[in-house]
């Protein structure tokens, strides 16, 4: 099985990478005169993705001109969060409602990413529909992050996730997630973290470990050390 639809979270307001953020939406920062958010399509292109779904809020109108102007190889809808802001939950909800499909896989673009993690992420992907999963993480050990202040988020063992005293795996920004999973909520602002906290208490909570170093646009220190000032 296949998934069909990818949803890019882009409508934070990336407030640790003030002042640049004041002007320009963090995807749409640059590294190696790529955008990370063009990365980051780039990427789902190579998975055989067919649809994208992109959510803004904070300076919204810059990415839409992006995605306009820009010739990808794919099908791509930008929608705003509306009034006031979703987070991460209510975001992947509202771009849910978009599509008639039931299994998603979702990106957060300040993850570098580029095509080492395709055959990981295919790997992910056959590892859900065959052991007939609704949720999956991609992590890495925190060993393998470029930024060393980042803590772990969870323990990982037999692809199962818990919390616990040795939490040395990090969540890198690429999950799959099923529809299903959000029955109970509406399209308000709260956070993913919530449905992944009901998931660990039924210790249901799945994880796939990726090899590749992490490097992630956590702050402005960070993008500097990654050459993008």
């Amino acid at each position: 099985m296949q998934i069909n639809t990818a949803l890019i979270l882009c409508a934070g307001f990336g407030k640790r990478l003030n002042p640049l953020t004041q002007k320009i939406p963090k995807p749409l920062l640059e590294l190696n005169s790529v955008t990370l958010l063009e990365n980051c399509i780039n990427l789902i292109v190579k998975l055989g993705i067919q649809k994208i779904i992109i959510n803004t809020f904070h300076l919204s109108n810059q990415i839409a001109h992006f995605i306009q102007k820009t010739n990808f190889q794919i099908e791509i809808q930008v929608i705003e969060d509306g009034e006031k802001i979703l987070n991460t939950g209510g975001g992947i909800l509202n771009m849910m409602k978009q599509s008639l499909d039931e299994d998603f896989i979702i990106f957060n673009p300040d993850t570098l990413w580029n095509k080492i993690y395709h055959e990981e992420i295919i790997r992910m992907q056959n590892f859900y529909f065959s052991k007939k999963l609704n949720n999956i993480l991609l992590l890495t050990n925190k060993s393998l992050s470029f930024d060393k202040n980042l803590s772990g988020d969870f323990e990982l063992k037999d692809n199962l996730l818990r919390k616990g005293n040795t939490m040395n795996f990090i969540y890198i920004g690429c999950q799959i997630l099923n529809k299903n999973l959000f029955e109970e909520f509406e399209v308000k602002n709260f956070s993913v973290v919530e449905i992944w906290n009901k998931l660990l208490k039924k210790n249901e909570l799945n994880g796939f470990e990726s090899s590749h170093k992490f490097y992630h646009l956590t702050n402005l220190e960070t993008f500097k050390k990654l050459g993008g000032l």
